[in-house]
């Protein structure tokens, strides 16, 4: 391939960088996507990894697989430390330097614990396909902990589990696992009932759900405490050990916490030298280009972009995947001599999220949807971007035969590590 033509450097191969990447599969220029690991994650599902409905590998696709048409695309897989503006290179880990005519920088956002990083080590996010499995580990340790616990107190606490953040992950974390305590494990233990299972589902602000409308989020408010959740909302954290959380002033015993409560960028605008908002957030143009930073573009979580009215954009997969894709084609424009000066407008689809067996909530244009119908709707959509037909065709067996059976299909602890 001539080395003359423009190289295009994609970091990050998630929804936003691999939209780029395809828009890009036809164009007159080189393009390399870096990533530090080698598959791309559909992160909306990974709570059904976290409590035991699907496995890592129905949810994620090795990023070379996936390009393995793009004939202009190379894949490393290397982690990124930093970007050399002046020089026009991306710093890697292993001290290697990659230069770049275009810098695309997709790197998503990671968790955020609003100045208590120490609640890490008790409150793992859900993020990635190892916070997945860790979490999975937690859950099934503590139930099979609570089998072997004789003194009723302890066992309340390795029954109690926690979850802080009232947004889509958190509802459909704990509609999940009432489902798993009250039907998946209801006749696999001896000494005492899962359906003690207590879930505190714990949000700041006044109602679940925020980003969708008000009718909505009673609904699945409602939903949750029909099977079983203890919704908490104005309820905030103040302090946490690996055996209690206070919440309100309140010590809530408890060895199981998740948390869903926030993200912060990844360090892009110190790679960049840019100044961020408190999310860390790197300011970019209509065009989603770092003002001051020519070539360089921004997109998804990591970019703190405005729409028409001078509101960011919501931290959604579809924002991310809309932005890919209108940069790629950006480019593919501008390295063919076309102007292209088309701001970017994001098409709104709808916001979704399920809570529990059958019922979803779903905000799409004007309708609002809630029971079975939005879950069908929910269904289709989630199975419809699942990349790769295996995926798909795995995912959607699952769903079946647990709906059927209300059986989980990966009870499987594994252990890690240290």
């Amino acid at each position: 391939m001539p080395t003359a033509l423009p190289h295009v450097v994609i970091v990050g191969a998630g929804f936003g960088g691999l939209n780029a990447a395809v828009a890009l599969r036809h164009a007159p220029c080189r393009v390399t996507v870096i990533d530090k690991l080698n598959h791309h994650l559909f992160q909306p599902l990974l709570y059904q990894v976290a409590t035991a409905g699907l496995s890592p590998g129905d949810i994620a696709a090795p990023i070379r697989h996936i390009l393995r048409n793009a004939r202009n695309t190379e894949v490393l897989m290397a982690e990124v430390t930093g970007v050399d503006v002046e020089r026009k290179c991306v710093l890697l880990a292993e001290g290697r330097s990659i230069p770049y005519d275009h810098l695309i920088i997709a790197t998503g956002a990671r968790h955020s614990y609003f100045g208590h990083n120490e609640w890490a080590a008790h409150a793992p996010g859900l993020k990635s396909i190892s916070d997945a499995t860790h979490i999975r580990r937690n859950l099934l340790c503590a139930y099979e902990a609570a089998e072997a616990e004789s003194d009723p107190a302890k066992r309340t606490a390795l029954l109690t589990f926690v979850i802080v953040g009232g947004g889509p992950t958190g509802v459909e974390m704990a509609g999940s696992i009432a489902e798993l305590a009250h039907r998946a494990l209801a006749r696999d233990f001896r000494h005492f009932d899962p359906a003690d299972t207590h879930i505190i589902l714990a949000e700041a602000g006044p109602r679940i759900l925020s980003a969708f409308d008000e009718s909505l989020s009673r609904a699945a408010r409602k939903k949750l405490e029909a099977l079983g959740v203890d919704v908490r909302t104005s309820t905030r954290v103040e302090a946490m050990t690996n055996t209690t959380v206070r919440m309100n002033g309140a010590e809530v015993p408890t060895h199981t916490v998740m948390w869903a409560a926030g993200v912060q960028a990844s360090p892009a605008g110190s790679w960049l030298g840019v100044s961020t908002d408190r999310a860390g957030r790197v300011p970019v143009n209509r065009c989603l280009e770092v003002e001051g930073k020519p070539h360089i573009y921004v997109l998804g979580d990591t970019a703190l972009a405005l729409d028409e009215q001078g509101q960011p954009f919501p931290g959604l997969a579809p924002v991310a995947m809309q932005q890919g894709k209108y940069i790629g084609t950006r480019l593919q424009k501008m390295i063919a001599g076309t102007p292209a000066t088309e701001p970017f407008r994001y098409i709104d689809k709808g916001t979704l999220a399920t809570v529990g067996r059958t019922f979803a909530v779903a905000k799409i244009g004007g309708l609002r949807l809630k029971g079975t119908l939005a879950w069908l709707v929910w269904v289709f959509v989630h199975i419809l971007y699942l990349i790769g037909f295996r995926n798909r065709f795995v995912v959607m067996f699952d769903w079946i035969w647990a709906y059927a059976t209300y059986e989980r299909a990966v009870r499987l602890i594994v252990e890690e590590k240290s």
